[in-house]
């Protein structure tokens, strides 16, 4: 089989991807782009949007249904989970138009391959064509892989004969609103979902192995969480080891768990898995382009997110580390900088902010207050209750509170903000990081009242060692 050059090949059609190939193609290299399922990676088609746009819907029935605290008299929402779901393809599928387009027509100089790739020799591909329309060999002197990753799924007894969703499936193909959600894993995802389906009118039980739910925070920041989302109605089984699922005749779904307490069965209609991701390495032959890999299965890079592999880059989940789209954007970054324009920045050192889409939000950025204790940073630390913040009065979104942590310097070292429009407020608090203000100037800025950005006049005046 003859091979077809190109200037670089691209695995993967995420968040990194994408903006590479354009960036690459607007600098005249020939580009193949190579996407094996939906355009857009993880965000596009079953992470990011389509999880905030379910959220939107779910966010929208529980104002209507709180209407009558802030004196409006409403009638219990209707959910038509149909045209959730509808909406939520609608707006994916239009994200997904909008990439082909550019990948297509909007560039000349790429060539969208729809097909799956892997290593044939260093720096050439062999690519399976989908829908069984052949093979093709492709060589390039340089190769990116953004294949992402997919859910991981435990060895529980009865799981696969009994059917589960995992947020891939559940995102692409759902068509029902389950009677009873049962959520396999409380951290990130697990909480997003619980709250999604509670709201829309599911009952939901999170089963979850830890004694806190989101065990990578705080025990202050994670215990207040799971108090807001009981207080929905969300069932939390902590400290909880699932051993077997099953499923009767008539559907119904049996999850077997160990506890402290002893043995509990909890009963559903649906179950999601929820326990972290894997990387989309296997059968890519990276050992024949020399290509290494952790553990785990995520492939090793240095400090410019190169492999081992001469040419060959890794970008995004696929590489480990913070699994977020924003960092996924930022590696795009680092390496366009790197190829394009010979700057070179080291990827350690990049901030890592993240926001939890519950309402209220978590929005978390810089040091928290067990790292700072790990790491020996000396630090002070200021707690503000949500409902000491003048707009949240006003609005009846009180519930959670601001955390900001205090160096020795008088800067920012981190902060964490579970109140209404956490993700906006954190984001402040990162600029300022960024542009290394003390945290006395932020006491003293003039900010428009009455706003949510007051709080950072606020935030700091209970500072204490911690």
């Amino acid at each position: 089989m003859s091979a077809t050059s190109y200037d670089a090949l691209i695995i993967g059609s995420g968040q990194a991807g994408n903006p590479l190939a354009y960036a690459l193609a607007e600098a005249g290299h020939r580009v193949a782009l190579i996407e094996s399922a939906h355009l857009g990676g993880s965000c596009v088609n079953y992470g990011c949007a389509p999880t905030k746009i379910m959220l939107a819907s779910a966010q929208r029935a529980h104002l209507v249904r709180t209407a009558g605290e802030l004196g409006i008299q409403a009638p219990e929402p209707v959910v038509d989970f149909a045209a959730v779901v509808a909406r939520k393809d609608r707006l994916t599928q239009n994200s997904r138009d909008g990439i082909e387009r550019n990948l297509t027509t909007a560039h000349p100089n790429i060539r969208l391959v729809r097909g799956r790739a892997r290593f044939a020799a260093p720096n050439t591909l062999h690519v399976d064509l989908n829908d069984a329309a052949g093979q093709e060999q492709l060589t390039a002197p340089l190769i990116f892989i953004n294949t992402g990753t997919h859910a991981a799924v435990p060895l529980i007894a009865g799981l696969e004969a009994s059917g589960y969703l995992t947020n891939d499936t559940l995102l692409l193909g759902l068509q029902q609103l389950p009677e009873h959600l049962i959520i396999l894993g409380g951290s990130y995802i697990g909480v997003e979902f619980g709250q999604m389906f509670r709201r829309l009118g599911s009952r939901v039980t999170v089963i979850e192995t830890s004694a806190t739910i989101m065990d990578r925070e705080d025990s202050d920041v994670s215990r207040p969480m799971q108090e807001l989302l009981e207080a929905e109605g969300i069932e939390f089984v902590l400290e909880a080891e699932a051993r077997h699922v099953s499923r009767n005749d008539e559907g119904v779904l049996t999850l077997t768990a160990d506890t402290p307490g002893g043995e509990r069965r909890i009963r559903g209609s649906h179950l999601l898995v929820a326990t972290g991701r894997v990387p989309n390495t296997l059968d890519m032959g990276l050992e024949l382009a020399g290509i290494e890999t952790d553990e785990d299965g995520y492939i090793l890079v240095d400090d410019d997110l190169r492999t081992p592999a001469k040419g060959v880059y890794a970008l995004g989940d696929v590489k480990g580390g913070p699994q977020f789209t924003h960092i996924t954007y930022d590696d795009y970054r680092i390496v366009r900088d790197q190829v394009l324009h010979g700057r070179a920045r080291d990827y350690h050192q990049r901030p890592v902010p993240y926001v939890v889409f519950t309402e209220p939000q978590l929005g978390r950025i810089g040091l928290s207050k067990d790292q700072a204790r790990k790491q020996k940073v000396p630090f002070r630390v200021s707690r503000l209750d949500a409902s000491t913040i003048g707009r949240a009065v006003e609005t009846g979104q009180t519930e959670g509170f601001v955390e900001v942590l205090v160096g020795d310097d008088d800067q920012l070292l981190g902060a964490a903000v579970l109140c209404e429009q956490g993700g906006e407020i954190m984001t402040m608090f990162q600029l300022a990081m960024a542009g290394n203000l003390r945290y006395q100037q932020l006491e003293n800025l003039i900010i428009a009242h009455p706003t949510w950005a007051e709080v950072l006049n606020n935030a700091f005046q209970k500072l204490e060692r911690g």
